[in-house]
């Protein structure tokens, strides 16, 4: 076979080659797709939730609650001393009786006395003051007894990580919606946004992600004399963002 007809004959088979592709792509223009996407930023915590808790037994109720309240005074005022801008919250007070294990006897008609009672609060503070944490609760923990803390992002933070938050879910969309193009065998300049859904809030969105924080627990360590200063680490939270987009193609 001569050069020209070798070559004559790769053309007529590279044309019907496409032609068979192109009879397997369906019809898409007026085509309207909807397309999920997804963003995410992450950043450090800078922001912690510390519980405070302390609780006293006596027999005389009175006891337990005078010690209660005193304790807790001199706990907050450790506390206002360490972290002046710390947010401080009581809550929880309590006053429970305390009932000897001994089972009563059969058929007794005469009521249950308690043996004691137990009384108890807790103390909430809020604070960004990290680099100073350890030193507080310990200060902290000599009088009241440390229960939980709670690492998070503070408001002013997560404010400023919307910009952010709201461009990573953008970008992510408009890469599907080229992804979505090529596999359709359409140019990406064919798409035009019709809606965008920030708030997911059709059926066809998944609810959002709540921002995940760290929780660390503590055990009790009521009228100890001296604390060695604990060690925290904040961790990370990430802020997850969806959006939907309906896209029609040219």
């Amino acid at each position: 076979m001569s050069r020209s007809r070798y070559l004559v004959a790769s053309i007529i088979l590279a044309a019907a080659s496409l032609c068979a592709h192109a009879q397997t792509m369906l019809p898409t223009s007026g085509t309207l797709v909807v397309v999920p996407a997804y963003g995410e930023v992450k950043h450090a915590n800078d922001q912690v939730r510390i519980t405070f808790t302390l609780e006293e037994q006596d027999k005389d109720k009175a006891a337990a609650a005078s010690r209660v309240n005193r304790k807790m005074k001199e706990g907050t005022d450790i506390l206002k001393r360490q972290d002046p801008q710390a947010i401080l919250q009581t809550r929880g007070y309590y006053t429970y009786p305390v009932y000897s294990e001994a089972q009563p006897r059969p058929n007794a008609n005469t009521p249950r006395q308690p043996i004691g009672w137990r009384v108890g609060q807790y103390l909430d503070a809020t604070t960004t003051n990290l680099s100073n944490l350890p030193k507080t609760v310990a200060s902290v923990q000599s009088v009241l007894g440390l229960n939980g803390l709670y690492f998070s992002l503070s408001d002013a933070t997560s404010k400023k990580l919307d910009d952010q938050r709201i461009a990573a879910t953008y970008r992510n969309l408009t890469e599907r919606i080229g992804a979505i193009a090529r596999a359709m065998g359409r140019s990406e300049t064919d798409a035009v946004l019709d809606t965008i859904d920030f708030e997911g809030s059709g059926n066809y969105a998944v609810e959002g992600a709540m921002p995940k924080a760290t929780m660390m627990r503590a055990a009790s360590m009521n009228d100890a004399a001296q604390v060695e200063e604990p060690s925290f680490e904040p961790g990370e939270t990430t802020l997850n963002m969806r959006v939907v987009g309906k896209v029609r193609f040219k």
